[in-house]
């Protein structure tokens, strides 16, 4: 049975995008001052083209360009394909999602890792695909689903894209200062002085005199709060793969990684039947944290779903939220 509605938005993904408000707000003054330094008419036309280009990072050309040139993924051999569809399709069947609305891929990383990225894109590492059983497996790519189902997945891409322009110009500012200061000599450190002390004025005026304290503050304790936020939601995705039956095969995995095991399973044996799960996982009491998933530092451009959170975090959450199916 496919489920009428296929995904939406939970808590962690829309805080995230209420997060990125103010840094999108920084970005898109950062990109009108660009624009409108080479000439006024660009000032109004690369601002607007800017904000509309987000969701083209969703669209299936544009989708397979990042898999291939940012993230180094591959499309699987026919052999890795007919394997991943035998795991995929019985992961989806339990979700009672589509599974023609993702798109299966290789990336080739010596770690036991998998990847939800963009809007379609679902990726395992080849070393997982080597060592992981099926039912091991499945467990890995329902944690991934459950990133995609949960809107973790868009709205991270969203998010990283429109804080780009803000993040480059941070750290380039940031690396001019450290030049200065490392120069050597009197110039030199003038410079790099009178530059952050026109920095510090700047704040002090837009946060104190301006009052736009609401635009300074979220922007400077972002980067913390988003990484709570990754943390959550890779809890909310171990807690839906467990919710599909695959908290036994899931734990494994997480104790597997915790111990740094490589050695390899026997050889991948057909998924177990689908069991009876609640369609929708139990809510954690306790943070917890997932399966596998690629991290891109902030500010490279468009990441996968990622900020793994330690594993022995994500181990209690999944055995809290598997205790707390038994007692129902």
């Amino acid at each position: 049975m496919v489920k009428a509605r296929q995904r939406g938005v939970d808590g962690a993904a829309l805080s995230h995008l209420l997060l990125t408000v103010p840094i999108g707000l920084v970005s898109l003054a950062v990109v009108t001052f660009a624009s409108a330094v080479v000439h006024v008419a660009l000032g109004v036309v690369v601002p607007i083209a800017w904000l509309l280009s987000g969701p083209l990072v969703f669209n299936r050309r544009v989708e397979t360009a990042i898999a291939q040139r940012m993230f180094g993924m591959r499309r699987p051999s026919p052999e890795e394909a007919r394997r991943l569809d035998v795991v995929w399709e019985q992961v989806t069947r339990r979700a009672g999602v589509d599974r023609e609305n993702y798109e299966l891929w290789i990336q080739e990383r010596a770690e036991l890792n998998a990847t939800a990225a963009a809007g379609h894109i679902v990726a395992v590492t080849r070393h997982a695909l080597d060592r992981l059983s099926n039912t091991r497996l499945a467990a890995v790519l329902a944690h991934e689903l459950g990133h995609h189902v949960g809107g973790h997945t868009w709205a991270a891409m969203l998010a990283d894209w429109y804080a780009m322009p803000a993040r480059v110009a941070g750290r380039l500012t940031l690396a001019l200062i450290v030049f200065l200061f490392g120069v050597g000599n009197r110039a030199g450190l003038a410079c790099g002085g009178c530059l952050t002390l026109m920095i510090g004025w700047f704040l002090f005026q837009l946060t104190v005199v301006q009052g736009m304290w609401w635009l300074v503050v979220p922007v400077t304790v972002a980067p913390l709060l988003v990484a709570w936020l990754h943390r959550h939601a890779e809890f909310k995705a171990d807690a839906y793969a467990v919710g599909l039956g695959f908290g036994e095969a899931l734990e494994d995995v997480l104790v597997r990684e915790g111990r740094g095991e490589a050695a390899a399973e026997p050889p991948p044996g057909a998924v177990p039947p689908a069991t009876p799960a609640p369609e929708t996982p139990a809510t954690p009491a306790t943070p917890v944290p997932a399966v596998p998933t690629a991290a891109v530092p902030d500010g490279a451009g468009p990441a996968p779903r990622s900020a793994h959170a330690n594993v022995e975090a994500r181990l209690r959450n999944v055995r809290h939220v598997m205790s707390g199916q038994s007692r129902r």
